[in-house]
């Protein structure tokens, strides 16, 4: 079975194609531009490890190059497809929009071309919780009103969910959204907050906590959410009359406050954080919590990780990784 994963270089796409490589029942192809935003060396170690397994190829590239993705597609002729490759960040999006325009709309638009031209059996992609903005109330459910992102990363990730029900329409592609929930866990992004608040614990330096803390965050573990993607690839939505297309919650259903988020941590690494308390960042979202009704009737997912157990496998990642 083939499976073409965007983004392997990175935290989710490590995990997934990881995943599927050592089932021994997939060939497993990742393609990741491998970009600077965040030291590209986190990215070369993650696909140091995947090139250990037999069933893992690798190449470097842009999937928003229209013309070269469509020929690898066509090339390859994957069964199925895991789109996890973006441009992340809420924060850098208000900084550098451009960036979310190259990789998350025009990026978005070339996968689905080229799957429209080699069709797979399922195109799974990964969308997001910033899509819930002004108004939302927790726990989001799927069919909330999703028109008032509050960051312009969020609207992109809104707008490859709205575009994909076209293409589901018009061209009967399988299409399925995923939309994530704080994700954390070994070979995490350095610039999300397990890793910026452990390494400020760590170093001793200023703990940034916009809200003085007080946003709530549903922390999924990274296996978890693995879970969620491979069992939702295997099983396309419904074909027509209706769109084959399905947008699913992926989260935790269990938010907590990201300063018990910060004393969790103090508790595992043995020191106390240096907090400063600061304002609401623009851009960010007081609450988020996945209702998982949906995603649950559909393939009988449930979240098996606690914080506690998933953040004790996060920080002894992060001593070994970085030497703390």
């Amino acid at each position: 079975m083939k499976v073409l994963v965007t983004g392997a270089a990175g935290f989710i796409g490590y995990h997934v194609a990881r995943r599927l490589a050592e089932s021994q029942r997939c060939e497993v192809l990742g393609v990741d531009v491998i970009g600077d935003y965040y030291d590209p060396a986190l990215k070369h170690a993650r696909l140091a490890e995947l090139a250990k397994l037999d069933d893992f190829r690798f190449v470097q590239g842009d999937f928003a190059d229209a013309e070269k993705f469509s020929a690898l597609v066509a090339h390859f002729k994957p069964a199925y497809v895991v789109h996890l490759g973006a441009q992340p960040g809420v924060r850098y999006s208000i900084e550098k929009p451009a960036a979310y325009t190259h990789s998350n709309l025009d990026g978005f638009a070339s996968v689905l071309e080229a799957c429209r031209r080699t069709p797979p059996k399922h195109l799974v992609f990964a969308s997001s919780s910033s899509v819930y903005g002004a108004g939302a109330k927790a726990p989001f459910r799927e069919d909330d009103n999703t028109d008032q992102p509050v960051s312009f990363y969020g609207a992109t990730k809104k707008a490859n969910e709205v575009i994909a029900h076209s293409y589901a329409h018009v061209h009967g592609l399988n299409l399925t959204g995923l939309r994530f929930f704080t994700v954390y866990g070994p070979w995490g992004r350095p610039d999300m907050a397990p890793t910026l608040f452990a390494r400020a614990i760590c170093e001793g330096t200023p703990l940034k906590l916009f809200n003085e803390g007080k946003n709530l965050r549903d922390f999924t573990y990274i296996d978890d959410i693995v879970d969620g993607v491979v069992k939702v690839l295997l099983y396309p939505p419904a074909a027509r009359p209706t769109p084959p297309v399905r947008i699913f919650n992926l989260g935790h259903h269990r938010p907590v406050e990201t300063v018990l988020f910060v004393k969790m941590l103090e508790q595992l690494l043995g020191k106390p954080a240096q907090i400063e308390r600061l304002p609401p960042q623009v851009g960010d979202m007081f609450e988020t919590c996945a209702d998982l009704t949906r995603i649950r009737a559909a393939i009988g997912f449930t979240p098996k990780v606690s914080l506690e157990d998933g953040l004790g496998k996060f920080v002894e990642w992060f001593r070994g990784y970085y030497k703390f």
